[in-house]
């Protein structure tokens, strides 16, 4: 596979993920809030198993591909460790920082979790931001 399509499609990842927590940060999780503690549960646990579908997949090809484009393209320098350090940078906040929390929400409303969810997932929103600029950039370069 050339360099070029392997930028390519860790861009499009990137870029795909990158809409998906945009939106969950400043749509879907400040609205955990807004449920009803008696549906919580039932509520997270549809979030919970409807996100699954949306993120895994993305998630695991996106690990592999920007390890293989470390590798592949280490010609290309720096900017393809820092993309593959911001992907792991991704996986580390998930399990780490929102899957705890989520954890919690499985119990039942908690608004210091939720909140605690908001502010944390700063972080990934970010880090993939970043990693779709540096990866934009990278593409554009070649």
């Amino acid at each position: 596979m050339s360099i070029k399509l392997l930028v390519l499609l860790n861009f499009t990842l990137a870029v795909y993920l990158t809409g998906v927590i945009w939106t969950v940060q400043l749509v879907h999780y400040p609205s955990f809030a807004q449920v009803a503690p008696d549906k919580f549960v039932a509520f997270h646990q549809q979030h919970s198993n409807r996100i699954s579908w949306v993120v895994m997949a993305p998630m695991v090809l996106e690990l592999g591909l920007a390890a293989w484009l470390a590798w592949q393209g280490r010609g290309l320098g720096a900017p393809v460790w820092w993309a593959l350090a911001l992907v792991l940078l991704v996986w580390a906040a998930t399990f780490f920082l929102s899957v705890p929390f989520h954890n919690r929400l499985g119990q039942g409303y908690d608004y210091v979790a939720i909140d605690g969810l908001v502010r944390t997932n700063w972080t990934r929103t970010l880090a993939w931001t970043v990693r779709s600029g540096l990866l934009g950039w990278l593409l554009w370069r070649l």
